[in-house]
Order: C-alpha cells, then sequence, then structure tokens
C-alpha cells in the first residue's frame, strides 16, 4: 500500500473513492451493454447461506461492500487466479492486479470479457458501473476510469468476499491448468477422449458420472435427433444425454459404460422412471469404431449376465451433432442437491 501524507482528509478520500462516492470520477456505463443482468440459476438463498460466511453472503447477494484494509485480498500479492466465490469460474489474474491504495483489490481488467456483466448502478444517488460475475450473478464491486493508464486506464475495485484466490502451484489440480502460460508455465498435456451418453434425465445422470475416476469434465445436451439448435422446449427426435471428456490413462470408455448400465435402467423403452417419451430413451452415441465394438460387446455381456431380468433395449449408434443444453439444466444438482433425479446406483 502506497504510503498516505495527509492522513486524515485522505483517509476518507480513500474510503469514499473505493467504491465511488466521491473524490474520483466514475466511469460512464457502457452504452453498448444492457443495463440488467439475467439471473442464471444459482443455489437458493437457504442453501448460499450455508456456503458462504455472512460477509461472503452479504457482499455476492445483497450488493454489500466489505471494510477497506480489513479484507482478505487488498493486500495480496501471491500469484493466481481469482475465481467467483459462488461458482468457482475463473474471473481475473494475479497478474492483472496492481495497489491501487483504496483497500479493496483492484484490477485491470478481467480475464476475459464474457467473464463479467457490467450494470448501471444509481444506487449511490449518481451513476456507478457494477461489475457482477456472468456466471452466478454475484455482485463483485465497480469499474473506474482512473487505473493506470498504461493498462487500459481501467479500476476494477472488487471486494475480497466475492473473490477465492486459486494459487499457481493448484491450478492444475483444481481444473484452471489451461492458465499455467500466463505464469511461465507449461499447461498440462492431457489426452482426453469424450463419450456420449443417453439414459433418462441429464441431470441424474450427469450427477452420477461427474464423480468417476478419470472424468476431466461432462455436460448435458440433445443428440440424436434431427433439430438444429435444440432446446428444452424444441428438441424432437433428440435424447437427452450427457457429453463426458475423460483421460483414457485413468479410466476407459469401458469402464464408464459398466458403470452406465448400473446407474440406470436399459430395460425399458422411451422411459426412465416417470420420464416417459424418446427424449428419455437409453442410448450410447460411438465416436469411433472401438467404441461402437466396445459399446455393442459390453452390452451383450450386460444383456447375458442376468441382472437385469428384461432384455436390454440400449440404442447403439453414430454420434452427431451435439446441442449443449441451457446454462440453467448444467450442473443442476450441484444447484438443487434436493432436486428431482430418477437415477441411482445399482449393484
Amino acid at each position: 500500500m502506497r504510503p498516505r501524507t495527509i492522513l486524515g482528509v485522505l483517509a476518507l478520500a480513500t474510503l469514499l473513492a473505493g467504491f465511488g462516492l466521491a473524490l474520483t470520477t466514475p466511469r460512464t456505463p457502457p452504452a453498448t451493454r444492457e443495463d440488467k443482468v439475467t439471473a442464471p440459476q444459482k443455489p437458493t438463498p437457504a442453501e448460499l447461506k450455508q456456503k458462504l460466511t455472512p460477509m461472503q453472503y452479504h457482499v455476492t447477494q445483497e450488493a454489500g461492500t466489505e471494510p477497506p484494509f480489513r479484507n482478505e485480498y487488498w493486500n495480496e500479492h501471491g500469484e493466481g487466479i481469482y475465481v467467483d466465490r459462488v461458482s468457482g469460474k475463473p474471473l481475473f489474474s494475479s497478474l492483472d492486479k496492481f495497489d491501487s491504495g483504496c483497500g479493496w483489490p483492484s484490477f485491470t481488467k478481467p480475464l476475459a470479457e464474457d467473464a463479467v456483466v457490467e450494470k448501471r448502478d444509481l444506487s449511490a444517488g449518481m451513476a456507478r458501473t457494477e461489475v457482477r460475475s456472468s456466471a452466478a450473478d454475484s455482485h463483485l464491486g465497480h469499474v473506474f476510469d482512473d487505473g493506470p493508464r498504461d493498462r487500459g486506464g481501467l479500476r476494477y475495485c472488487i471486494n475480497s468476499a466475492a473473490l477465492r484466490l486459486v494459487p499457481v502451484a493448484d491450478l492444475e489440480k483444481e481444473g484452471l491448468g489451461r492458465f499455467l502460460p500466463l505464469f511461465g508455465k507449461a499447461a498440462p498435456v492431457v489426452k482426453e477422449e469424450t463419450a456420449t451418453l443417453a439414459g433418462g434425465c441429464f441431470w441424474g445422470m450427469e450427477d452420477l458420472l461427474r464423480s468417476q475416476p478419470g472424468v476431466l469434465g461432462i455436460e448435458v445436451g440433445y443428440t440424436g435427433g434431427t433439430v438444429a439448435n435444440a432446446t428444452y422446449e424444441r428438441h424432437d427426435g433428440h435424447a437427452e444425454a450427457v457429453q463426458i471428456r475423460f483421460d483414457p490413462t485413468k479410466t476407459t470408455f469401458e469402464a464408464l459404460l459398466r458403470f452406465f448400465f448400473r446407474m440406470h435402467d436399459p430395460t425399458t423403452l422411451n422411459r426412465q422412471g416417470n420420464d416417459l417419451g424418446t427424449s428419455y430413451r437409453s442410448a450410447i452415441f460411438f465416436h469411433s469404431e472401438a467404441q461402437r465394438a466396445t459399446a455393442q460387446r459390453v452390452k451383450a455381456e450386460v444383456d447375458a449376465g442376468g441382472k437385469w431380468k428384461r432384455p436390454i433395449v440400449t440404442e447403439i449408434t453414430a454420434a452427431g451433432p451435439w446441442w449443449r443444453a441451457e446454462d440453467y439444466h448444467q450442473d443442476y444438482l450441484i444447484k438443487h442437491p434436493g432436486g428431482y433425479t430418477c437415477h441411482f446406483l445399482r449393484d
């Protein structure tokens, strides 16, 4: 922190300037962006209160402000990526952090323009530009035009309570290895394959498969039909499915299929639990000839194994276009732990 020369006046000036209450020229809210934030699906207030400290909840959910100079990261100089406290999505890099003297963490820019949303804020009786996270609609802070001129001139003044610092040493472990080159380190080379499976409501499938060894990432979507740009309201012919990225050195396509045949009922045609229709059919969408052969063999072995008392009706078909489902469907059972699912693991 820079030394103060006029303690009384400048301390007050710093407090006010930090979040644009006075003494600094507020940044004019951008005219090209919407002045509203479309709130994505996220945990309920009750769930967030269990996850967050009172200050973290006050800042992120109630647009509160933490005290200057008495917060976690205002004087933090460690290297790493700052992620959204609520969603875990990357927001800022320590390489763009600078000492503004305001008492809150300050950055010259976000990691990516679409990581944050800027919104007109008139709550203090003057025009300011609020900064919110795109993924979780968390209040982060404000952005002003008094940043370093040689680095773009902006100051993203952000509450520590809205952030979590992931140190460089932990980036790969937390799935942020792609940012290692920013810090002069090689990004991890991970060989990966894709598996696409359908077996009823994609929420339950995603929730069980995400925790399997070797799974690098998973998302829900629509595939197997002919409707382009499929959506939840319009996906005729498509199955609700999951697309899995996995590390073949840690698991195999066969291992994922054997788990797949235990987590849903592959003997019910166009049905899973209370969900009826072709959207809920059991299907394996293969991405290679090797996957096709493995799927046919595993299906035949499970069918002959006798654990299912009726014939297995799982389709095996070539993978086609994949349409990612809406954001509110992604990670649904993480956002809503008590939400509906008909999936469970059989012996």
